[in-house]
């Protein structure tokens, strides 16, 4: 590519401006129902990894058993990789995407 037929510096700069980097959206970590884990396990992981309370781990795990899927934890991409990572060292289905 010769000088004389590269765009110029404000007109790369423009096109950029188009872009939407959402970076303040949170990530949500979501763990999904699968046919392996007990009910009682999926709940015990919950108490261990998030510090949840009884109460508040068997309501996620009723959710991933009734509605196939819950919500477990949010916030920057890194939390949601390592939430995401330390779920499936105990055997989980989890995922991460960006809040709605």
């Amino acid at each position: 590519m010769t000088r004389a037929s590269m765009p110029d510096i404000d007109e790369r700069l423009d096109e950029d401006v188009g872009e939407d980097v959402d970076t303040d959206r949170p990530w949500i970590v979501l763990v999904w129902n699968d046919p392996i884990n007990l009910m009682s396990y999926v709940a015990f992981v919950f108490r261990k990894l998030f510090g949840y309370s009884r109460q508040k781990a068997d309501k996620l795990m009723l959710d991933v058993h009734h509605k196939g899927r819950a919500v477990v934890s949010s916030g920057t991409r890194e939390k949601a990789e390592m939430d995401v990572f330390r779920l499936h060292e105990h055997g989980l289905w989890a995922t991460m995407q960006h809040d709605d």
